[in-house]
């Protein structure tokens, strides 16, 4: 809708996991050469977490991307309400295992042999399981029982679990003790900072074809304070904001577009009973008592835009 209207080649703010916009922190990059080391190593088990709309699977979807499909297979399953069995069916229909066995022992000495012959091949294989906060005990234990499969030079099947802080809690609990020992690697991603935010939108606009500033710099702080540097907040924030930018036939995303939006979103509303709470953090009144705060700021000069 507004792609011609910014001279944009794409929508530099879809909701969408695309590793073209993946525009990378400290946290991701970390993240991802992680898990990426952790499966060339034969490291087996890895854990990512972070909060809702943090990047965790696009994280996992630039992963996948690096991986060569030469020598790589690897399953990847959205944790739902599933039975032991059925997930382990859904691993191996995943990898390719053809007809295999309707009994779980069964399906394990599959499973197994599958893994060998690969190994023997000098060839990966890897689980990555996202939204793994809903696991049930039951199906941890049988990805704990995975974990056993290897030869002398390593694990032959890599496991990743990714997923909300949640699965920090359960991995953290006495009963998980025994996998928890067989984390190799742990990867956390948090909320962007008020400059990483600022970045952020940045970049993505950059990928997007965008060679002119369109958000102000209040309209970015703006941005930053509303989604409490979510990444998926900040993109559906700057989505809406062009939309009515466009619409309102102006140059520039100002303070008070980003104001509205996030008020038809419920965002403002929820900021509202965050602010009543608590105190702002220094980042926040320096923020909103910086000079150029106001609507007057948002006049064109060099200094005001991202």
């Amino acid at each position: 809708m507004y792609m011609s209207y910014f001279n944009l080649s794409r929508n530099p703010f879809e909701i969408s996991p695309d590793p073209h916009f993946f525009v990378s922190t400290n946290a991701h990059n970390e993240a991802l050469a992680g898990l990426h080391y952790g499966i060339q190593s034969h490291k087996g088990f890895m854990v990512l977490t972070g909060e809702v709309g943090t990047g965790k699977t696009l994280v996992v979807r630039c992963l996948l991307d690096l991986l060569d499909r030469e020598k790589q297979t690897y399953a990847y399953i959205f944790c739902n309400n599933l039975s032991s069995y059925e997930f382990l069916s859904s691993v191996a229909a995943d990898l390719g295992i053809s007809g295999h066995s309707t009994t779980k022992s069964e399906l394990l000495r599959q499973f197994q042999e599958f893994l060998l012959d690969r190994g023997r091949q000098g060839l990966f294989t890897s689980l990555i399981v996202d939204e793994a906060q809903n696991l049930s005990p039951e199906i941890l234990e049988e990805i704990r029982m995975l974990t056993n499969l290897e030869t002398s030079q390593g694990k032959l099947l890599q496991i990743a679990l990714i997923g909300q802080p949640e699965l920090d809690v359960t991995l953290e609990s006495h009963n998980m003790r025994q996998l928890k020992q067989r984390i190799a690697l742990r990867f956390r991603l948090r909320a962007l900072s008020e400059d990483q935010t600022g970045g952020y939108i940045l970049d993505r606009l950059k990928l997007a074809g965008s060679r002119n500033p369109i958000f102000s710099r209040p309209a970015v702080q703006c941005v930053f304070l509303h989604s409490k540097g979510i990444p998926r907040l900040i993109n559906t924030l700057c989505d809406n904001a062009l939309i009515s930018t466009f619409a309102m036939g102006l140059a520039r995303v100002t303070r008070a577009i980003v104001d509205e939006v996030a008020e038809d979103l419920n965002l403002s509303r929820m900021d509202s009973e965050t602010v009543s709470a608590k105190p702002l953090n220094p980042a926040e009144q320096r923020m909103v008592s910086a000079p150029g705060w106001s609507e007057l700021s948002e006049t064109p000069t060099k200094d005001n835009y991202y």
